[in-house]
C-alpha cells in the first residue's frame, strides 16, 4: 500500500473515530448561575462527553423556545452540515434563515473548574438569572431559567399521546 492507501486509512479511522465519539447528554440539573454569567456545567454531563471531545460549545438561542442551546463542537459541526445540505446561500429566503440561525452566536470554554461563561446577553434573551437548569437532549444541552423550565412540564397524559402520535405507528417511515 502506497503512502496515499496509508493517508486515506488514517483519513478513514480518524472519520470513524470522530461519528463514534458524539456525545448523548441524559438529565437535567438545577444550578447556580453567578454574578459573571458562569455555570457549572454538571459532572454527569462532563462523564458523558467522549474523551477526545474538546472542551469548547457555542451556545445559541433556541429556535423554537425561550431557552439557550449549549453544543459541543462535534454536534455544532454535525447541525452545520444539516443546513449546509439544504440551504443555497444566495437564495434571499435561505440567506434570512442562515442570518436568524447564526445571530447570537457565542464559542464558550470550559474552564478548569468545569465553568463556562455565558455572553450576560444570551442569558438576558432567555430570562436566566441566578439559578438555570440543564436540560440533556442528545446531543446538546438547554439551558432554561428554573422558572420557565418547570413550566414547560407536559402533563402526563398529554406527553403520553405526543409519544403515541410519533413513535407508534410502526410503519411510519421515520
Amino acid at each position: 500500500m502506497g503512502k496515499s492507501g496509508t493517508k486515506w486509512r488514517i483519513f478513514s479511522y480518524f472519520y470513524l473515530f470522530k461519528a463514534d465519539a458524539m456525545a448523548t447528554f441524559i438529565g437535567d440539573y438545577t444550578c447556580r448561575v453567578d454574578s459573571k454569567g458562569r455555570v457549572m456545567l454538571p459532572s454527569a454531563f462532563k462523564k458523558q462527553m467522549p474523551a477526545a471531545a474538546m472542551d469548547l460549545f457555542v451556545v445559541k438561542k433556541d429556535i423554537f423556545e425561550n431557552c439557550l442551546v449549549l453544543f459541543p463542537m462535534d454536534e455544532w459541526d454535525r447541525q452545520n452540515e444539516i443546513i449546509r445540505s439544504r440551504i443555497n446561500p444566495y437564495n434571499k429566503e435561505h440567506s434570512r434563515f442562515l442570518r436568524g440561525f447564526y445571530k447570537g452566536t457565542a464559542e464558550v470554554v470550559l474552564d478548569a473548574s468545569n465553568r463556562l461563561l455565558i455572553p450576560r446577553r444570551l442569558l438576558e434573551t432567555a430570562g436566566i438569572g441566578g439559578e438555570a437548569v440543564l436540560a440533556g437532549q442528545d446531543g446538546k444541552i438547554e439551558l432554561w431559567s428554573s422558572e420557565l423550565y418547570n413550566e414547560q412540564a407536559e402533563p402526563a397524559h398529554d406527553f403520553s399521546q405526543l409519544a403515541e402520535k410519533l413513535l407508534g405507528d410502526p410503519d411510519r417511515n421515520l
